[in-house]
């Protein structure tokens, strides 16, 4: 069982000193902060497990930055407040941005020792609520930039019953997302999700709409949220009863009468869907891509905000180990930067499944720079796109080779394959360009005479 982290923030040395003492003897992994800037700094690098937070302090106090952290999506974790003399005003305020309890200074080791205990296991059962609840990530895990406004979009779009169309690359977690939008809206009622590619010409009416004796995934989803996992997938008698349902506000199980469609409607697709709607074979029809995508959100590939990657690296960590009991294990400062410049191409999905890898392989409780080049692949396959690629696993004129040939192979594709428009489009001399191509073993022949 690893031992839980404690961040003590007080700008009194002495109290930092004890309380640090106090709590590392009893087992705890304790960091300390002197003011708002050093508390930024070390939550930055993870959350922990409980917050011991001074209210009076120099510059920002504690419920300023209690504030603060509270506005940036929720606190993950409890805050214990600290004051020596605090007022039923600032009392009511810090229980108002989530503080769980206050200590009272000077410090009580009985009292301090049971109130830590007390909001470590508030903690760790709201943990297990918010899994429970979700089935996924309670909440978007990170703090960059593109993770908080995707966040702020989902809190702001949760109270209206708008269809949403959260697109993003595959195991970018669009389904972890739009259970995160279920829970800020309709959380007591059902979750029901369905693969698009399982609703196949010959099930796709009856797995909807139901029947009088077995109730459909409209039923199921009466009241809540019924999210379609790639809509991408959807086969055309799929779509069309959906798209018909959708319309008229209302279906009809088999063997019954009409029922109205209460649903919120959540769907995902791979980036760049709206390219592939019309009238032709296969194509996403026009009419379900407009019911369907009424608010749009972009979920970003993990590439887009790496600076994440180690607070995703620990959040995974616990949750396996509290889930699954693996044995705890923890990623050093090396290891977390390599991973932070690997690419993922299988976004939040790899990088589960990878330390899920780790954790099952077992080892020394350190997980070092040498463990991390074991498992990833000593070089990317070089049918990926360019920004799958793991450049910085190869040597310098390898890496360059490997990033000329993707971007002209994804160039060429954008071209159709027309190497003149090539030429034009990368500003390169016609012969050169062909020159190059063959050198990276380019293959621009079926194009080659346009």
């Amino acid at each position: 069982m690893t031992a839980s982290r404690i961040l003590v923030v007080d700008d009194e040395a002495d109290i930092r000193s004890t309380v640090e003492e106090i709590l590392t003897d009893e087992g705890f992994e304790v960091t300390v902060a002197a003011d708002a800037v050093q508390a930024r700094a070390a939550r930055a690098k993870g959350d922990p497990d409980l917050i011991l937070l001074d209210i009076w302090m120099p510059e920002t106090d504690g419920i300023t930055l209690l504030r603060e952290w509270s506005k940036e999506g929720g606190l993950r974790c409890p805050v214990v407040m600290m004051s020596g003399h605090g007022t039923v005003e600032t009392a009511v305020e810090a229980t108002r941005l989530g503080a769980y309890d206050f200590v009272e200074k000077p410090l009580s080791l009985n009292k301090l020792l049971r109130t830590v205990e007390r909001a470590l296991e508030a903690g760790r059962r709201r943990r297990k609520d918010q899994r429970h609840l979700g089935g996924g990530l309670p909440a978007p895990v990170g703090k960059s930039r593109v993770i908080a406004q995707l966040r702020e979009q989902l809190q702001q779009v949760a109270p209206h019953a708008s269809p949403v169309l959260l697109q993003g690359e595959s195991g970018s977690g669009r389904e972890a997302f739009a259970r995160y939008l279920h829970s800020l809206s309709r959380a007591e009622q059902a979750f029901v999700t369905v693969v698009g590619g399982l609703l196949d010409d010959t099930s796709a009416a009856r797995a909807l709409r139901g029947s009088v004796e077995q109730p459909g995934l409209y039923a199921q989803a009466t009241g809540g949220t019924l999210f379609i996992n790639s809509i991408d997938d959807l086969s055309a008698t799929a779509q069309r009863v959906i798209a018909a349902d959708i319309e008229a506000g209302q279906y009809v199980p088999e063997g019954g009468t009409a029922r109205r469609l209460d649903v919120r409607w959540v769907a995902s697709a791979l980036p760049g869907v709206e390219q592939r709607v019309g009238e032709s074979p296969g194509a996403l029809r026009r009419d379900l891509h407009s019911a369907l995508a009424v608010v749009v959100l972009r979920v970003p590939p993990l590439r887009d905000y790496a600076e994440d990657v180690p607070e995703l690296l620990r959040h995974y960590v616990d949750r396996l180990v509290d889930e699954e009991g693996l044995p705890f294990r923890r990623f050093g400062v090396a290891a977390q930067n390599r991973l932070r410049n690997y690419p993922f191409p299988g976004n939040i999905s790899e990088l589960r499944n990878f330390v899920h890898r780790l954790l099952v392989l077992g080892g020394e409780e350190e997980i070092r720079l040498e463990d991390i080049e074991r498992e990833l692949a000593v070089a990317a396959a070089q049918n990926e796109p360019l920004v799958k690629q793991d450049l910085l696993a190869l040597p310098l004129r390898e890496a360059r080779e490997a990033f000329e040939r993707a971007y002209l192979q994804q160039q060429l594709l954008l071209c159709n394959g027309k190497v003149g428009q090539l030429a034009k489009r990368v500003g390169m001399e016609r012969t050169h360009l062909y020159r190059k191509l063959r050198s990276l073993g380019v293959d621009f022949r079926q194009g080659a005479d346009d």
